[in-house]
């Protein structure tokens, strides 16, 4: 009897979070608008920030006399094969820019990544990131609102637009 009562309280208790869901502000995970817009602004961020990079790695693949952009993509994907570099006649200075393109961009990931991991702590909170995070790849009705969010966001974004 007690196992029973127990069994009906607990389904009980589990119940209360859904039937208290306001339907315009939450998803079955309760993602409120609040907190889809805090996680939109950070994936808008960092988004307007890799394509700044793109712009910043594809002006200093276009500037540079070393190379055209085509001969750098071919050596780019062949740059850790000295084999391959031999047999491409890659010169010590097309090799030297590759990797320093290479370095550049690693320079940027990195600081897009501790920018990322910042916004994610300060101005979503982890719980909630992981959360919204979470409920995107679960919810179509919430991910539409998201891509929405993520549309208007990105107007104003000059990199994304080039």
């Amino acid at each position: 009897m007690k196992t029973i009562f127990l069994c009906a309280i607990t389904a009980v208790v589990f119940s209360l979070p859904a039937l208290a869901q306001d339907p315009k502000t939450t998803t079955t995970t309760t993602v409120t608008d609040a907190e889809l817009l805090k996680y939109a602004e950070v994936m808008d961020s960092v988004n307007e920030m890799s394509a700044s990079v793109r712009v910043l790695l594809a002006d200093m693949v276009k500037s540079d006399s070393t190379m055209t952009a085509t001969r750098y993509n071919d050596l780019s994907k062949i740059i850790d094969d000295p084999a391959k570099l031999v047999e491409a006649k890659a010169t010590a200075e097309e090799i030297a820019f590759v990797n320093q393109v290479a370095a550049k961009k690693n320079e940027e990931t990195a600081r897009i990544n501790a920018t990322y991991q910042s916004l994610a702590k300060e101005h979503v909170t982890v719980p909630v990131f992981n959360k919204v995070k979470k409920a995107l790849s679960a919810d179509p009705l919430l991910k539409n609102r998201y891509d929405s969010l993520m549309v208007e966001l990105g107007k104003d974004d000059p990199a994304i637009q080039q």
